[in-house]
C-alpha cells in the first residue's frame, strides 16, 4: 500500500488548514488505496482569527500542531520527524495557514520564507522526485520549495499569480475542477477553495490530484 505524508498548517481556513480541503484529500487518499499520516509544525500560529466574525482575536495564541490534531484526530507528528524514506508522496492542503504558518507568503508575498523544518521536508520529497500535490494558496509554498520556472496553480487570482512568479515558479491558469501537472517536477496543483463555491467543486479538484500524484508514486 502507498503511503502519503500530508502536511498541514491549523484548523481553520482563515488561520490554518483548510477543514474541507484536508478532510477532501484524506479521503481520497484512502478511496484511492493508500494510508496516509498527518504531520504540522509544532510552534505557535502566525495569529488566531475568530472565524464566526473574521476579525483577529489578540486575547489568545495557538499552537499549528495541537489545532492540526483537531482535523487527524490526533493522530499526528511534529514535521521535523517527517522521514521522506518512509513515504511514496506528499500532500499539502490549503487554507490561510499554508500562506501564515507553513511559509510567510500571506505577509511577504515575493520574499516569502518557508518555515525550516516545512523547507527540509518538502525539498526532500522534490529532490527525491517522490510526487507531491498541493492545493488551493499552497501552491505558493510549493514556489518556493521549487522554483526553476516549476508549473502550478492557485486558480486566476492575478496578484496572488505575480507574487508566486516573482518567487520562480510559472503560474498557470486553471478552473477549479482542473489540475495542473509539472511532469518533470512530479508536481500537481489544484485552486480547491481559492476558486471553489461548495464542496462539491473543491472535491472533484483535489480527489484528481490526490488520483494524480498516487498514479505517479
Amino acid at each position: 500500500m502507498k503511503k502519503v505524508a500530508v502536511i498541514l498548517s491549523g484548523c481553520g481556513v482563515f488561520d490554518g488548514a483548510e477543514v474541507h480541503e484536508a478532510v477532501l484529500s484524506l479521503l481520497a487518499i484512502r478511496q484511492h488505496g493508500a494510508a496516509y499520516q498527518c504531520f504540522a509544525p509544532d510552534k505557535v500560529q502566525l495569529h488566531v482569527i475568530d472565524h464566526l466574525t473574521g476579525n483577529e482575536d489578540n486575547s489568545q495564541s495557538r499552537n499549528v500542531l495541537v489545532e492540526s490534531a483537531r482535523i487527524a484526530r490526533g493522530e499526528i507528528k511534529p514535521v521535523s520527524e517527517l522521514n521522506v524514506e518512509e513515504f511514496d508522496a506528499l500532500i499539502v492542503p490549503g487554507g490561510f495557514g499554508a500562506a501564515k504558518n507553513l511559509c510567510t507568503f500571506a505577509n511577504d508575498g515575493a520574499d516569502s520564507k518557508v518555515d525550516e523544518d516545512v523547507a527540509v521536508a518538502c525539498k526532500k520529497f522534490a529532490d527525491s522526485k517522490k510526487p507531491a500535490g498541493y492545493a488551493c494558496i499552497a501552491p505558493a509554498l510549493a514556489a518556493s520549495i521549487y522554483g526553476n520556472q516549476v508549473k502550478l496553480t492557485i486558480g486566476t487570482d492575478e496578484a496572488t499569480a505575480e507574487g508566486i512568479n516573482a518567487l520562480g515558479a510559472k503560474h498557470v491558469n486553471c478552473p477549479v475542477e482542473e489540475i495542473i501537472i509539472d511532469s518533470d517536477a512530479k508536481l500537481v496543483t489544484t485552486p480547491a477553495y481559492m476558486l471553489a463555491q461548495d464542496i462539491l467543486e473543491a472535491h472533484k479538484g483535489i480527489n484528481k490530484m490526490v488520483q494524480t500524484v498516487l498514479g505517479m508514486a
